[in-house]
This record gives structure tokens, sequence and C-alpha cells, in this order.
């Protein structure tokens, strides 16, 4: 035999389900599951033959305030119904007018207005209140607090209106799902652009939120409109915005210099307050409910088909809720106060922050381009495209520019020469550099490189570098002299630079005394090749 209440507990609840008491309330102060009270609740309007009837004397709710005479009346109802609990017992406990179990954040109602009013979350108050006050209740008990304080005092929100051509605003929102040949589906997000006087919209389905699909977007906007508005209000995604500050954004340099090019300034929401871009908020709600909901497209191509086609023929053509006016015609009106298009596409380039290794190249694409030195181990941007590469510092002023290479090439290569060219090139291009100091210089390079090969390359570049100290005239002339000498070597070059311009060739004899004339010695010498003895005796006196 199934269970079946007393008849006191169901007189009790048609009592107060008949003084305005709600289901859950009713089971929460009788002790017993909701189902049960909807059970005899259901039964005995079926008896009847009609609905419930009318709540006799005041009406209860969850969240309003009663009378005293209502008090009374639904204390003595629950002693009727032989509860056994007074009105303040555990469970039911009714205080202050306000009806239900009496919440342990009452006492401390004030402190959690103020931090509420400071921007303080449920969280954080519940962290405080234990801490200042040994609260003992729980986490749950203050974020239901809370939310009915918010709830009772909302924040005020402003209505922002807008001149004619004076702001676009735009969003991402999902889009219709792309039904793929394999069976699978692919996620889309939608853009959604709104200029504000008018409420004329712009809507383009895209697989990413990337800079540059958000670069493209915007830009087939404008194009679309065929006007530029002055201001661009846009939340804080991070293809716009790389540091959102309400103050001073930093704002994505590649979304900066699109700007700069069309003549929009950027000017980013708050973080959290979508009431800041309120008409691209209800828009992006539009587009899905109204455009996409339930609709499935073989490929981004057929939904951008479809957007077109929606905005002009249903979009275009409603009579916007707020202005009262056709869209399409009060888009008339603002379309002469946008500025006009620039003559030309915006770049298409790429862009990224790049760290200059120890070599003082960043790789773009797995090529390698060359920085100024003062660069290494610093964050530049890059911006690349199809025929070109220009380097940026932080305060994106260009500091190198290098054409576009293949992969796996660098933009300087430094070889044994310290040139991007084989040794023997190096050497001979060496040779017509030495060629600028001089004749006797050109002379004394090109017998060195013949002479001695690829091992003359550090001595002609030597020879070179001899004119940081002197002049050309003396390396010549010190040259001259290494050539009647017939020396190769690049530290005879730096040997005769350092002697006097007086000093001879046999200084030697400058500073030791001859025994004898050195003319004895040729004519010994010749005299010695005329009447060459067969066995020459070596004591012999050659006088």
């Amino acid at each position: 035999m199934s269970n079946v209440l007393q008849v006191s507990h169901q007189e009790a609840i048609r009592s107060l389900h008949q003084k305005g008491w709600s289901r859950r309330r009713i089971a929460r102060e009788l002790g017993l599951h909701r189902r049960t009270v909807s059970h005899y609740l259901e039964a005995w309007a079926q008896d009847s033959g009609t609905a419930p009837p009318a709540v006799e004397g005041p009406q209860i709710s969850k969240c309003t305030t009663i009378s005293t005479a209502g008090f009374s009346q639904v204390a003595e109802a629950k002693w009727s119904a032989g509860s056994g609990e007074s009105v303040d017992g555990e469970r039911g406990e009714v205080a202050m007018g306000i009806p239900g179990r009496k919440s342990r954040c009452e006492p401390l109602a004030g402190g959690i207005a103020q931090k509420l009013q400071e921007g303080l979350s449920a969280q954080r108050i519940y962290q405080d209140l234990v801490a200042e006050k040994g609260f003992d209740g729980s986490y749950e008990s203050v974020k239901r607090f809370a939310r009915k304080l918010l709830a009772a005092q909302p924040a005020r929100v402003w209505r922002v209106e807008c001149q004619p051509g004076e702001e676009l605003q735009m969003d991402f929102g999902v889009g219709a799902p792309l039904e793929q040949s394999d069976g699978k589906r692919r996620r889309t997000w939608v853009l959604r652009a709104i200029l504000s006087y008018s409420r004329k919209g712009y809507s383009e389905a895209v697989l990413r939120q990337d800079t540059e699909t958000f670069v493209r977007c915007v830009e087939n906007a404008l194009r679309h409109f065929g006007g530029v508005p002055l201001l661009l209000n846009i939340d804080n995604l991070k293809a716009a915005v790389l540091q959102a500050d309400w103050f001073d954004p930093q704002i994505n340099p590649k979304l900066a210099e699109f700007c700069r090019h069309y003549g929009l300034h950027v000017l980013p929401c708050r973080p959290r307050t979508p009431q800041h871009k309120g008409k691209v908020e209800r828009g992006i709600g539009y587009v899905q409910g109204n455009a996409l909901k339930g609709r499935r497209f073989p490929s981004l191509a057929a939904q951008n088909q479809f957007l077109a086609h929606w905005e002009e023929h249903i979009a275009d053509k409603r009579i916007h809720g707020t202005t009262c006016k056709q869209v399409a015609a009060l888009f008339l009106e603002e379309r002469p106060h946008l500025q006009a298009l620039p003559d030309s596409l915006f770049a298409c380039y790429q862009e990224a922050r790049r760290t200059v290794s120890r070599d003082s190249f960043v790789e773009v694409q797995r090529a390698f381009y060359e920085v100024p030195p003062e660069y290494i181990g610093r964050q530049v941007w890059v911006r690349w495209e199809s025929r070109c590469v220009r380097i940026f510092n932080e305060r994106l002023e260009q500091v190198q520019m290098h054409t576009r290479l293949e992969a796996g090439k660098f933009s300087r290569i430094l070889g044994a020469a310290g040139l991007s060219a084989p040794v023997l090139s190096s050497c001979r291009w060496w040779v017509e550099r030495a060629g600028l100091l001089g004749e006797h210089c050109a002379i004394w390079a090109q017998r060195a490189l013949d002479a001695r090969g690829p091992e003359a390359l550090r001595s002609l570049m030597g020879l070179c570098g001899l004119s940081k100290k002197h002049t050309a005239a003396a390396i010549d002339t010190a040259c001259g002299k290494a050539l009647e000498a017939g020396v190769r070597r690049f530290k005879d070059i730096v040997r005769l630079l350092g002697e006097p311009a007086e000093q001879t060739r046999f200084a030697f004899t400058q500073s030791h005394r001859l025994i004898r004339d050195l003319s004895a010695y040729s004519e010994f010498i010749a005299h010695q090749q005329t009447h060459e003895p067969a066995n020459p005796d070596p004591n012999q006196d050659p006088t």
C-alpha cells in the first residue's frame, strides 16, 4: 500500500496554496517533497473540476513583503496544519516581513552592499566576511544574497546615440556550421558591422578571428558602405587589441596601420561592458536568430552569398524599432557624411614579433634577414609581403628593409673574406680595392696573389686596412720599395711604413763600418769567375 499523507497535511497544503504560497515553499515548510505537493494540488484540482481557487487575502510571493495581518494568517495556517512548529522554528522562520528561511547575510547587508558598489565579486566578499566578521555561512549563501541585492538595485545603462557618419560598431558571433563532404561539421564565425546612426549592417562569415581576417573584414565592410566613418567601436579581441586599457589601449600595429590608411580611429570599449556597443550586440543576435538559425551551408562562399542577399532584401527593408524608419532609407541620409575611401586597398602583408638572435638575424618563413647589431637580443616588428621584408623597432620606426628571399637563404653571408663570395673572387675584389691606393699597391697586390694564391687573401685585406692609419701616398711608396726588394709579405709593408723617408735599403752599413770597400768584393768576384782554380784553397787570402 502506497504512503498517503495525513488529512491534516493535505489540508495544510491546500490552505497554504490558497494563501499564495508556492509549491516549493510549501514543500520546504512542511518537510515534504515538491512532487508530493504538486501531486495533491493537481488531484484536488481534478476532483473539484476547476482550477485552484483564487488566492484569498494578501498575496505572498517569494520576494515580496507581507503585512502583519498576512503574517498572522500564515502562522495560524501552519499551526492548524499540525506541524507543531512555531513561526520562528528552525525550518520556517519568517522574519522582517520576508517569507522563507532568513539568510545569514541579513545582519551584514550594509557591508555587502557597499562592497558590491566597489565592484568586488561574490567570492571576494565571502573571503572578506570570513576574515573580518568571522562569517560561518557558505559561499553560496553570499552569492544568492548578492544576486538579490543587485537585482533590487540594477545599475543604470545610458543610451548613446551618434551623429551620421560618426561611429561603426563591429563584433564576432557564432555563424552557421558548414557541412563538409566527409559528414563532419565545421564551426564558422560571423562578423557583423553596423553604422550606429542608420543601423545599416554588413555580415561576413569567416573561419578564424586572427588579425589578417579581421582587417580584411573591416575593409570589406567599408567598401560595402562606400565610405569611412570617424570611429571604430570594437571590443578587446586579441586580433585587434594587444593590451586592454580604458585610457590608453595598445592597438595591434597592423590594425593601427590599417586605420591610418583609411582615416579611422579605434576606440575599444571597456572589458566586460557589452552595453558600450549595444547596437552591434543586438545586431549579432538578429543575424543569428533571423538569418542563420537552423541553417547549414556546404561552403563558406555559400553562407556569405546568402548573408549578402539577406542584408539587401530583409535587414535593409525592415523598420527599425528604435529609429522607427527603414534602414535603407536612413542609410541614404548617412552616406554623404561618410569620409571618402582611399584610392588603393590596404597593402596585404603579414606581421609578427621577432627576437634578434646573436648573429643579428631574424627568421621570416625559414629565410634569414640581417638587423642592425644594436638590436641583438631585443624584439622587433617584422612585416613581409611577396616582394620585401621591413623591420621596425618598438616605436614602429623602420630600421631595415630587405628583398624577399627563398627559404634557407641569408640576406648576408660572411665567408672567409668577410663577403658572400668565393675565396678567389674575394681576392680579386681586394686587389681592385688596393689599386685605389696607388699604382704600386695594385702591382704589389697582384704579384702577391700570383705568387701565394688564396693564402695572400689576408695580406691583401691588411694592405687595404692600412688606409685607416696611413695616407694612400705613404702606402703606395712602401709598396714601391717592396717591389724593388722583391718581398711579398704584409709585414714587410708594415716595416717599410715605419722607416723614415730618407732611409735606404742598406741601413746596416750606416751603423757598422766596413773593413773594405764594396767595390773590392765586386772585382774579386769577377776575377774569380774568370780564373777559377780546379781545387781552390779556402785558407788562401783572396788579395
